[in-house]
């Protein structure tokens, strides 16, 4: 507990709520994506604190709250770049999530992100106390998506949603990553290591660990903290593959079918197929959302949600 925690309302304190207007800020002035490879940074440390001392804390604050959490940094980068779009001070346009908006040199592109990491911390504690819906979603990625399509709504120009089209040379997401035969081979080894490392880290890790259910119940984000490293890369022009949206699902899957099935083996297959599940929705979502749009959908928040959701939603049939 913070010596401000006293002043709380919602589940919310003010120590957190002024932390998350700064975690906005930042996550503009560094840029979308590199706030979000951060937070693969910070993943690791934390589930290594997790694992030693049984402290979820880091975690919790660090990586997925007002610091590094994707729903305030990421999620007020993409803001502050559809507002500096917007006012015509971006050249990549609204759609530019690798571009440090520091550079533009404009105070208020970064007090945009400020109050968006604001809204998302306030949305995201909100989204939790939805009952049974709260605790069984990945409220982040859910408040991720909902917050670019406030951005659009209020910066962009473009609708929400858009017919789906073929990939065009302006009308696309990951032209290195979207044809069907490729999307399955990166989707299926994706999801096969990130299913393997879950089962492995909770089989053998969390017993041996500080505090074994928490290590369990959280060993899905080391496959999603490498592929957000992966976006380091990315935000600096690479090819690089984009799998968090694989992993994260391919891994929770695996990880939450495993006591179920009583065997690894199956787990992994069954985390596989989710991740891959995941790999095509995230290009449709995209096809759906961000393709012909002006500003950042985020086509993995979008997809990890639901697949979070659905992962958790089955397995409890068979629980």
């Amino acid at each position: 507990m913070t010596p401000d925690a006293v002043f709380t309302f919602a589940n919310m304190d003010l120590f957190w709520l002024i932390l998350a207007l700064a975690g906005g800020a930042f996550g503009a002035m560094i840029g979308a994506n590199f706030a979000f490879a951060f937070t693969g940074v910070t993943i690791l440390v934390g589930f290594a604190v997790l694992v030693t001392t049984g402290s979820s804390a880091f975690l919790d604050y660090v990586s997925f709250g007002p610091v590094f959490g994707p729903h305030i940094a990421f999620a007020g980068g993409v803001a502050a770049a559809a507002y500096a779009a917007r006012k015509n001070v971006l050249d990549g346009g609204g759609k530019d999530v690798n571009s440090p908006l520091a550079g533009v040199g404009r105070p208020d592109v970064l007090w945009v992100g400020a109050l968006f990491g604001l809204g998302g911390y306030v949305f995201h504690k909100l989204i939790v106390m939805i009952p049974w819906f709260g605790t069984h979603t990945d409220s982040v990625a859910f408040t991720v998506v909902c917050s670019g399509i406030l951005a659009r709504i209020i910066f962009g120009k473009s609708s929400v949603f858009h017919k789906i089209t073929a990939p065009t040379d302006d009308a696309r997401w990951l032209d290195w990553q979207e044809k069907p035969a490729q999307l399955t081979t990166v989707g299926l080894f994706a999801s096969m290591l990130a299913a393997g490392a879950a089962v492995m880290l909770r089989g053998y890790i969390a017993p041996a660990s500080a505090n074994p259910d928490a290590v369990a119940a959280n060993v899905q984000v080391i496959p999603f903290a490498i592929s957000a490293l992966c976006i380091f890369f990315v935000a600096m022009g690479w090819r690089f593959p984009v799998t968090h949206h694989m992993t994260i699902t391919a891994a929770l899957a695996a990880s939450i079918y495993f006591p179920i099935v009583g065997s690894g083996l199956v787990a992994v297959l069954i985390g596989t197929v989710f991740g891959i599940v995941a790999a095509f929705a995230g290009e449709y979502f995209a096809r759906w959302t961000y393709a012909h749009g002006d500003t950042h959908i985020d086509p993995p928040a979008g997809v990890i949600w639901f697949m979070n959701t659905l992962a958790v939603g089955s397995a409890a049939l068979f629980a």
